[in-house]
């Protein structure tokens, strides 16, 4: 069904909820999709009620000025976007939570039992356990926005940038980047990455970046959000 509108608290709600788990509106990357949703909106989200609205309305409001930039078709409108289900209006908080592990497969009686009854529902149960278990889950991994900051406006940012991504590791993926003014004729790189938690350490990539001393003063994690 998409997005309805961001006027009401139902159509705020639901734009809330849809960027609790997600960076931005499509992707892992700024787009057209995040484009059109912003401009969508007459003011801010209040932080109070909407408080994953409020973090990517602030983001994206960094690219206002490179909108056109972005990949993606402008023409589509931001009821493009969203859910296409079943609309996600019903506070997370307020969710049943998923007891799937806690239900008996195979029903139980206080009657007493035929102990071959038993023994094949025991046998049973603990082959469906054991194919669970066999399952492999899914990599825990999250979307990091990065800050590098340069030392000072003669600092060749295209070489700084280089340095950055020519950083490789197992379970990091770099994404899209740009340059962002901070004052003064410097501007600092704003990159995102997608990391495997359990093989990459944000703390020790940062140090790795900083490890570039002729180019990188500092770094700081501007945006983190778990897929």
């Amino acid at each position: 069904m998409g997005f309805t509108d961001f006027v009401s608290d139902s159509g705020l709600l639901l734009l809330n909820n849809w960027l609790q788990t997600r960076s931005y509106i499509a992707g892992y990357t700024p787009s057209q999709a995040d484009a059109v949703s912003f401009k969508a909106l007459k003011e801010a989200p209040k932080v109070e009620k909407y408080p994953h609205a409020y973090r990517w309305y602030n983001h994206v409001k960094s690219y206002e000025g490179d909108f056109s930039t972005l990949p993606g078709d402008p023409s589509k409108p931001f009821t493009t976007y969203g859910p296409e289900a079943v609309a996600v209006t019903q506070n997370p908080k307020d969710a049943p939570e998923d007891d799937e592990d806690e239900v008996d497969l195979f029903g139980s009686d206080e009657e007493e039992e035929d102990p071959e009854v038993v023994a094949e529902r025991e046998k049973r149960l603990a082959d469906y356990k054991k194919k669970k278990e066999g399952k492999a889950k899914p990599a825990a991994k999250s979307i990091v926005t990065l800050d590098v900051k340069p030392w000072d406006d003669e600092t060749d940012m295209e070489e700084l940038t280089k340095n950055v991504v020519a950083i490789e590791k197992d379970g990091l993926t770099w994404g899209g980047h740009k340059l962002v003014a901070v004052g003064f004729g410097i501007k600092k790189l704003q990159i995102n990455v997608v990391i495997e938690d359990e093989k990459v350490s944000v703390d020790e990539l940062q140090q790795q970046i900083e490890e570039d001393e002729d180019h990188v003063q500092s770094t700081d994690v501007a945006a983190m959000q778990k897929l």
